[in-house]
């Protein structure tokens, strides 16, 4: 093992020495000043009751962001806390209730459901990760769906109750009006981490995020190593489950939905380096209770909570910024300047011309078929399975089928994926990934809902303006992705909870107007027999193809996403070309977002949500690569319109939406196995 990671077990032995590190120091000092804030503003100053309150609250979150950290020093990331947390709920309001077993056996049976079940989802997630050496975000993403549905699928609505002796035992008092047992477990699982630090285990931990390469060439099981932290992730996962069980006493299917956001902020606060190797556990419980403290003092002082998600997502970008190393900054470089760099043609001289010419020699000495080969095996999976599709909704829908209605029906229905994937699509081919995209379709459509109001007069300014909006949101991306070096999982997840606070703050709380009638006759009006929408489609596949697969545009972005050094030493402008990927990404949104409204008649808050695993979805079934580097748009269109076709399909046989999650969760993951490189397995 490396002496760093020698140096990391001598440090891990003692509480107080993980106070000394820079990230997790600065994370304590901060929690401190948050206390002090919330002691003056509060009129009563701070009691007992302030702390059992506060460490009640911030305990869920302080489990599930321990076992986050745990994957993201070794080099992960887990999208599925949260609905691993509401599984886990509603499993034990379901199987246990309200129970006659005393007190102990209640306990001892909903722990040992919790952290088990929690255990099994990581393990699954750390099989895919680790032995078929899948993308951990489409893992937990696709993870996250089907937990998501089977929550659902067991319990429909909030409701059903667990053994009050249970709740109080762990939500009361330890020592009455002295010690809350919630600071107990945090302590507990704070020991419970730092023994795992110093386990052989830890060691690997932190030496495969440093560097797998190293670590491996070391002698470490890198392979066993990512499966038990993905493993240990889930039974923090599971633990923060049955404590948010007990604390609520009830079960809610949803109820772990808000903390995706708040575990990385918690993370990222507590001084953890997203992409691995460098953190703890112990700064990232400080970044926990922080958060919590932060909106306990939003409602002392009577901050409407419209404006929470803009905090929460304020900081987590300026944890992000601030907790790290000066060799972090990648330098930033103005906007002004990604354009005249953008403007000027690269990787396009005298020599790459006399290559490219030899190369078309080459490629017209043998057939078509044997030059794009590579290109059908990713393409053509999806389109030979919507052809199945179709024949199945054919086959359901009996004598009603008619061919012709259901083709337009679903050219037009897909239109919103296949101008969503081209967003998408680009920043995933780039080596990114746009989580911010249900906000950024929600946040232009609500905006020309409120201005335009049913006039189109109005909207001849309300549509620029929301498409201004959409670029201004990729702009953003972008700048924090390649100017700031933030990563793109965080800034677009922050990005989207801003964007929440600021629709919530712009509409105040209940969005307004109609759609206007251009809107209306775009897509649902009739021009040479079919929707404006479909030709608009049509002009649209024909652009998208050219700019992603046909233009010196879309070979820089497969450039970046194959290898940026590789890029930036053939002249490849790294940052224009990922602030592009990203302005293109807000624009197809926002395009979403109006055609969405159009289609409604009205902009509503959730949306664009169902558009997140949708898009992704679609960029993986279409034969993107999700590491980068790969893309085909033909192979996205197809996509869009397999998924909008399973869509259809899916609603004939009137399966519950908790079935449809779970299929479609299901479906990316065997998607991502089916077209992966062999390089990749």
């Amino acid at each position: 093992m490396t002496d760093e990671a020698a140096a990391l077990s001598n440090v891990s032995a003692r509480l107080p020495a993980a106070l000394l590190q820079r990230n997790g120091a600065i994370a304590f000092l901060v929690l401190l000043a948050v206390i002090l804030i919330l002691v003056a503003v509060s009129p009563h100053g701070a009691n007992y009751f302030d702390l059992s309150t506060i460490s009640a609250s911030g305990t869920t979150l302080a489990l599930a962001s321990i076992g986050e950290t745990i994957v993201i020093l070794g080099g992960g990331l887990d999208l599925s806390p949260g609905a691993v947390i509401s599984l886990v709920n509603v499993v034990l309001v379901t199987l246990l209730g309200s129970s006659t077993l005393g007190v102990e056996a209640y306990t001892a049976l909903a722990s040992v459901i919790a952290i088990g079940l929690g255990a099994g989802v990581g393990a699954i997630n750390g099989l895919l990760v680790s032995y078929l050496r899948l993308p951990s975000i489409i893992v937990t993403l696709g993870t996250m769906f089907v937990l998501q549905g089977a929550a659902l699928l067991i319990l429909k609505f909030p409701g059903g109750s667990v053994s009050s002796d249970f709740a109080n035992l762990l939500v009361g008092d330890a020592v009455p009006d002295v010690l809350p047992v919630p600071i107990l477990i945090i302590v507990l699982a704070v020991l419970v981490w730092l023994y795992l630090k110093r386990l052989r285990f830890g060691l690997g931990l932190y030496a495969i995020g440093s560097d797998a390469a190293a670590a491996r060439a070391s002698g470490v099981d890198v392979r066993f190593i990512r499966f038990l932290s993905f493993t240990a992730a889930g039974a923090f996962f599971g633990a923060a489950g049955l404590f948010i069980t007990a604390n609520a006493g009830s079960g809610d299917p949803l109820i772990g939905a808000p903390f995706l956001l708040k575990v990385f902020a918690a993370v990222v606060l507590g001084g953890t380096l997203i992409g691995g190797g460098r953190g703890g556990a112990v700064g990232t419980v400080f970044g926990a209770l922080t958060l919590t403290i932060v909106v306990d003092i939003f409602l002392v002082i009577g901050v409407r909570t419209y404006y929470v998600p803009i905090v929460e997502g304020a900081i987590l970008l300026i944890a992000v910024l601030a907790l790290r190393r000066r060799t972090d900054w990648p330098g930033f470089t103005t906007i002004k300047s990604y354009w005249r760099r953008a403007a000027t043609p690269r990787g396009s001289g005298p020599a790459v011309e006399r290559l490219s010419a030899k190369a078309s020699t080459d490629e017209r000495s043998v057939g078509w078929l044997a030059r794009n080969v590579h290109t059908l095996r990713f393409i053509t999976p999806a389109s030979v399975i919507l052809i199945v599709v179709i024949g199945i909704t054919a086959f359901l829908n009996g004598a009603n089928f008619k061919f012709d209605t259901y083709l337009v029906s679903l050219l037009t229905f897909g239109s919103f994926l296949a101008i969503l994937g081209l967003g998408q699509g680009a920043v995933v081919t780039a080596g990114g990934l746009d989580l911010s995209v249900p906000w950024a379709i929600t946040f232009p459509a609500i905006v020309v809902t409120t201005y335009a109001n049913g006039s189109d007069a109005a909207a001849t300014w309300a549509i620029p303006l929301a498409i201004c909006i959409g670029a201004a949101i990729g702009l953003f991306n972008g700048a924090l992705v390649a100017g700031l070096g933030v990563s793109p999982i965080i800034a677009t997840l922050a990005t989207g909870s801003m964007l929440e606070g600021i629709a919530l703050v712009f509409s105040h709380g209940a969005p307004i107007g109609n759609a206007p009638p251009a809107l209306l006759w775009f897509l649902n009006s009739r021009a040479g027999g079919l929707p404006p929408a479909v030709w608009f489609l049509a002009i649209f596949v024909v652009i998208a193809t050219v700019a992603l697969n046909g233009s010196g545009f879309g070979r820089r972005v497969r450039a970046v996403g194959n290898s940026e050094w590789v890029a930036r030493l053939s002249g490849v402008h790294i940052r224009a070309v990922t602030v592009s990927v990203y302005i293109l990404s807000g624009l197809c949104s926002a395009i979403v977002g109006l055609m969405l409204a159009g289609f409604a008649d009205q902009a509503y808050y959730d949306m664009g949500k169902p558009y997140l695993l949708a898009s992704i979805a679609v960029v993986v079934l279409g034969g993107t690569k999700i590491t980068g580097g790969r893309s085909y748009y033909l192979g996205i269109l197809g996509g869009a319109l397999l998924f909008t076709a399973m869509g259809s399909m899916l609603q004939t046989t009137s399966l519950p939406e908790a079935i449809r999650s779970i299929i479609y969760g299901t479906v990316l993951l065997l998607a991502v196995i089916l077209l992966r490189d062999q390089a990749d397995s």
